[in-house]
């Protein structure tokens, strides 16, 4: 068991989307497809085996598409919705055989006793970016979306085991990955994407103001704050060409730095999230295993879990 406390916060939902598209079709019996669910706990097993967290959250999505986020900017992923709900989140477009195996995926976690935090009108970014910051030990936050740049702190040793290529073949983010690849420093990234925008969420960004002039801005200017004052004063040394374009962006840039940060003030439960020796349910876990063909995937995590 290691001896120095480390959490491990898991952006569920882009595990499973990437096990899901990532393995290839499996079914239980009753033709059940499971290769998310399978690839999903074959992740856990290989970052847990790898990285020796003593505490593991896999935080979820309770809402992807807050109405708070929307009433800002609202196209924020809007050629995601398939079905607007006026009092419920509204529904996401998921392929059919992933959306059978979200509720498996709960009910594993539940029976092994692994800890799933998500939080009213909030996105799993937003539960990893509050219990990230002042965690008190070091984090290890795994994801495939880029967005989570932003929580990389390497004061407080947070960084993000980025999966955009497998977890077999993830990267480790710290302050210079970020700057390597993309000329800011982690505290500054997200403005870089509220200028650069980012389709796969709908984020407009500023027009013509793409990631090289995004990060010549900010290693002038500091930040956004300080770029949109540049813009707004004659007399600062910014070409009229990139001027324009920040001030016609002006009514974006006064609401979408609230939707690309992520929260760090949320209500959600700090303690209660070691990573058990022994499954909470076991006779639930060997049945939910023999039901769904998971009897491998969940075998080696139980020894994962039974070596920590």
């Amino acid at each position: 068991m290691p001896t120095e406390p480390r959490l491990m916060l898991l952006d569920s939902a882009s595990m499973y989307f990437r096990a899901f598209f990532g393995v290839p079709e499996i079914l239980a019996e009753d033709g059940t497809p499971v290769n998310a669910v399978r690839g999903f706990l074959d992740f856990v097993s290989r970052l847990v085996e790898q990285y020796r967290p003593t505490d593991l959250v896999c935080c979820w999505d309770d809402d992807w598409r807050p109405q708070w986020r929307v009433d800002l900017v609202p196209t924020y992923k809007t050629h995601r919705v398939i079905e607007e709900v006026q009092s419920a989140p509204d529904v996401e477009e998921v392929p059919d055989p992933l959306e059978v195996q979200v509720p498996v995926i709960v009910e594993v976690l539940q029976a092994l006793g692994l800890s799933r935090v998500g939080a009213p009108e909030a996105e799993a970014d937003d539960v990893i970016g509050s219990l990230a910051t002042d965690a008190g030990c070091p984090v290890d936050v795994v994801t495939g979306d880029r967005d989570l740049f932003q929580v990389v702190d390497d004061a407080r040793s947070v960084r993000v085991l980025y999966i955009a290529r497998g977890v077999g073949n993830h990267e480790r983010v710290d302050d210079a990955w970020v700057r390597d690849k993309y000329g800011v420093s982690a505290h500054q990234y997200a403005d870089f994407a509220t200028l650069r925008g980012d389709s796969s969420d709908g984020l407009p960004g500023v027009k013509g103001v793409g990631e090289k002039t995004a990060a010549t801005l900010l290693q002038r200017f500091d930040d956004l704050a300080g770029i949109r004052a540049a813009a707004a004063d004659p007399n600062a040394d910014l070409a009229p060409g990139v001027r324009r374009k920040l001030v016609d962006a002006a009514d974006y840039l006064d609401v979408a730095p609230e939707v690309v940060a992520v929260r760090r003030t949320l209500e959600v439960p700090r303690t209660g999230h070691a990573l058990p020796a022994e499954p909470a349910h076991p006779e639930r876990l060997d049945e939910l295993a023999a039901r769904y063909n998971l009897a491998s995937p969940v075998g080696r995590l139980r020894e994962v879990l039974a070596a920590q």
